[in-house]
């Protein structure tokens, strides 16, 4: 069986994806338990050869959004429709009556317009799929093993899915993978303690990228490192991203790093999307008083502009206990009372721009001198 290529370009296509843990409380002769409502229902797709950035505060969902696109947690709702460019399964060493019961249940993940619906893997199916899809973590040192060298740390994703059991042809991808990344040779016999916070993390991109996967969740991936260090790597990732056509979810806080890397940008607050448009367009443009917000906090380069960001007042709402209506309206400098009383609709308001907000079309947020997008 061939999982062909889509005719579209569309790679990933997220409907309605939720994510809800439930939380247990023990009272004094019962156990209450409550939905977090960690990711709910949110939309959006990835094209190939595209980085989409997902922005927000902290315990917005990010990671869980990045995540349950994996399949690292299961997701309560929804559909991750994954369209894959490459051939045929093939895991080194399986027999063919291995390989014979990996198709089929492949095949029934299949959906009749095409592509893999995700959620719908499991067993040696989702394990045969896994390589096309990877995950750089945020901590370029604790997501390393300390007592591997860096051959096989980078190897390891090879050996751990069954693509290739030969030593040496291990050897050839891994020293390949590496020079791309920027490593040398010489680096390869060594240990994780021995890099600075920039190797390390470029050690964990060639991890990442040495299945040759499709797809890859970059969770805050340069957070930890310093301006100069966040700057070279996320020039390798543009650079990876244009010699090997993968595809980001570039998961960060640092909206001027984002406005760098990506194509389009998501905007998360509280388990949903509030906007997504193109980076030109959000961060020229945008529509919904907290991404308004957040751009306000983007310094500007001239010393002699007045820098006045907006202060949101409150803090960010517990999941297990989110605002009725528009889940924003409780820090909205700009609610009203139907704000509080009915959700907004999920709606595209101009070519591509799509925003969550009853009053979107009042507001005037343009910001023509905002040096980040330049």
């Amino acid at each position: 069986m061939s999982l062909d290529a889509s005719p579209r370009e569309t790679l990933i296509e997220v409907r309605n994806l939720s994510v809800h843990f439930p939380i247990r409380q023990k009272r004094l002769f019962r156990t209450d338990v409550q939905m977090l409502r960690a990711v709910d229902d949110v939309s959006f797709d990835i094209n190939r050869g595209e980085t989409v950035g997902l922005v927000g505060e902290s315990g917005s969902g990010k990671t869980t959004v990045g995540r349950a696109i994996l399949r690292a947690i299961d997701p309560t709702g929804g559909e991750v429709i994954f369209h894959s460019a490459t051939g045929d399964i093939d895991l080194a060493g399986a027999s063919e009556e291995e390989l014979r019961k990996v198709r089929s249940q492949l095949q029934m993940a299949f959906r009749e317009e095409g592509g893999v619906a995700v959620q719908n893997l499991a067993g040696e199916a989702l394990r045969a799929f896994r390589p096309r899809m990877s995950l750089v973590f945020q901590d370029p040192y604790s997501s390393l093993n300390p007592r591997m060298t860096v051959r096989d740390i980078i190897a390891e994703p090879l050996v751990a899915s069954g693509l290739m059991r030969n030593r040496d042809e291990i050897d050839e991808r891994v020293r390949d993978i590496a020079a791309r990344c920027k490593l040398n040779l010489e680096h390869l016999r060594r240990f994780p303690h021995a890099f600075s916070g920039g190797q390390r993390q470029r050690i964990c991109i060639a991890r990442a990228l040495v299945s040759k996967p499709e797809f890859v969740v970059c969770d805050e991936s340069v957070s930890a490192l310093d301006v100069s260090i966040q700057a070279e790597i996320v020039n390798l990732l543009k650079d990876l991203q244009e010699e090997m056509g993968v595809s980001f979810l570039f998961i960060a806080h640092d909206l001027s790093v984002v406005a760098q890397i990506s194509h389009r940008v998501a905007v998360l607050y509280v388990g949903k999307f509030v906007e997504y448009a193109p980076t030109e367009k959000l961060f020229f443009t945008p529509r919904h008083p907290y991404t308004h917000a957040l751009l306000s906090a983007i310094p500007l380069a001239d010393p002699d502009a007045s820098f006045e960001p907006i202060r949101l007042q409150g803090e960010i709402p517990n999941p297990l206990k989110a605002p009725s209506g528009c889940r924003f309206h409780t820090r909205c400098p700009f609610a009203r009372e139907r704000c509080s009383a009915e959700a907004p609709d999920w709606r595209e308001i101009a070519d591509e721009h799509f925003v969550a907000c009853h009053f979107a079309d009042e507001f005037d947020f343009s910001r023509p001198n905002l040096n980040a997008a330049e």
